[in-house]
C-alpha cells in the first residue's frame, strides 16, 4: 500500500458529526523494512504540541497506526472542545 492508496481507502467520516476535529496523518514510506519505528514517539510529541494550543483530554484523541512492508501511517484524530482557546 502506498501513501496515496491509504487516503483512497479511508472511509469518509459521517457528515452529520457536529464536533470540530483536527486530523493529522503522517505517512512514512520506507525503503527498508528494518528501519527504526519512531511513530510512537512522534505521536507523543504531536500530542504535546497540540496541547500547547488546545486543552484536550486523552479520551478526545483517537490514534490509528497502520504498517505494512513498505509504509507506516500514523493517524491522529482529535475532537476539539467546543470553545477552544489559543494560548
Amino acid at each position: 500500500m502506498s501513501f496515496l492508496d491509504y487516503f483512497r481507502s479511508k472511509k469518509t467520516t459521517s457528515a452529520n458529526v457536529a464536533k470540530e476535529r483536527l486530523q493529522i496523518i503522517v505517512a512514512h514510506e520506507r525503503g527498508q523494512r528494518d528501519q527504526p519505528d519512531y511513530l510512537p514517539e512522534l505521536q507523543q510529541e504531536l500530542l504535546a504540541v497540540i496541547r500547547k494550543y488546545v486543552q484536550i483530554d486523552d479520551d478526545m484523541v483517537q490514534v490509528e497506526v497502520d504498517r505494512n512492508d513498505s509504509c507506516s501511517v500514523l493517524e491522529l484524530n482529535v475532537t476539539l472542545p467546543e470553545h477552544s482557546h489559543s494560548h
